[in-house]
């Protein structure tokens, strides 16, 4: 099969084709396993910081990719829950131990076995891939393939973030950064909670017309301070200074949400403005997103298919993988990029 390979860590701002295009053997399912024949695969921060080592997978050479959309070529004898043909999707979610208190509990995005998709698993960079039947989603039959791959990463996080920051209908939401997660968040908070206002802090122009193309109350720099103190925010940005500046917009008893497996070093200096009375007192809350579990996968989907939410896509080749993850770097972003595989 043909791969798009990670083989070593590297800066993306030295090496503009991180990942080399091989023949791969097509792999082989094990028990309770699924082979599945790649159609689409969503292209997400995450895998710049594999790339980069913040989240650096545990071997090499890997096949990265985690919001991954085919359909079932071949079964093992013991799986039973899809039959040939059938198109599922796999999230970044590979698998859990699900014996653990955190997995019994419903957390297994918690568990200290959590084992990623594109990361300890070779993931959808590729023509096939295998998976656990348990570990995979039937798509709803509304979206196509390249409107599906985003929903499994960052329409299902977004989804996570936006239950944990508590809002409530008619509180503010604000959005830090406006790319594929962020333009998911909001139409699921326009529907959801419809008497709410959105506001979106973006460095590039062109997020901030697109925030308000799909409904912002307002838009502005990361710097600017908001017109009105919001409720909650979402952070989805991989740096530390939209953090603070945005603790700054926060209402007091308010709940920030970072959304983010790694933040970057560059602006890590940032966290020396931290200041005390103005961000953090009054009971404000920062709360961190680790990973999803399989719940908000499924979930998400369902609610995405009744409202229904189309994310807007960019798509590329297989091939063409390092020019979408380079784009991505460089915040060239409207949507979601995925790759379309043949």
């Amino acid at each position: 099969m043909k791969a798009m390979v990670l083989n070593k860590i590297c800066s993306l701002e030295e090496n503009k084709n991180p990942l080399e295009l091989m023949n791969l053997p097509d792999p082989v399912p094990g028990e309770r396993e699924m082979l599945v024949k790649v159609s689409a695969c969503g292209v997400c921060h995450t895998e710049l910081d594999e790339i980069e080592g913040r989240t650096p997978p545990p071997h090499f050479p890997v096949v990265l990719g985690h919001q991954v959309v085919g359909r079932v070529e071949e079964i093992s004898s013991k799986s039973n829950k899809f039959k040939m043909g059938d198109r599922v999707g796999i999230a970044w979610i590979y698998s859990a131990c699900g014996g653990c208190k955190f997995c019994l509990e419903g957390n297994e995005n918690l568990c200290s076995n959590f084992k990623a998709t594109g990361r300890d698993a070779n993931g959808g960079y590729a023509q096939y891939i295998t998976v656990l039947e348990d570990f995979a989603y039937p798509i709803p039959s509304i979206f196509s393939d390249s409107e599906a791959a985003p929903l499994l990463c960052a329409g299902a996080i977004g989804y996570r973030s936006l239950r944990l920051t508590g809002i409530k209908d008619g509180q503010n939401l604000g959005l830090t950064g406006f790319g594929a997660s962020a333009h998911i968040v909001m139409k699921m908070a326009r529907h959801k909670y419809p008497n709410s206002k959105v506001f979106v802090f973006a460095r590039s122009e062109k997020e901030r017309n697109f925030a308000k193309e799909l409904g912002a109350t307002w838009a502005g720099d990361t710097e600017q301070q908001s017109p009105e103190k919001l409720d909650c925010i979402i952070d989805t940005t991989p740096g530390w200074k939209p953090v603070v500046e945005a603790l700054k917009n926060l209402e007091r008893g308010g709940r920030l949400v970072i959304n983010a497996i790694r933040k970057e070093e560059a602006d890590k200096q940032y966290l020396m403005k931290l200041d005390y009375p103005t961000h953090l007192w009054l009971e404000k809350e920062i709360k961190s997103v680790a990973n999803v579990g399989r719940s908000d996968v499924k979930e998400f989907l369902k609610l995405a298919a009744e409202i229904p939410i189309r994310p807007e896509v960019q798509e590329f080749a297989l091939e063409e993988a390092n020019k979408a993850l380079v784009e991505l770097k460089e915040r060239k972003i409207r949507g979601a990029k995925v790759l379309v595989i043949r």
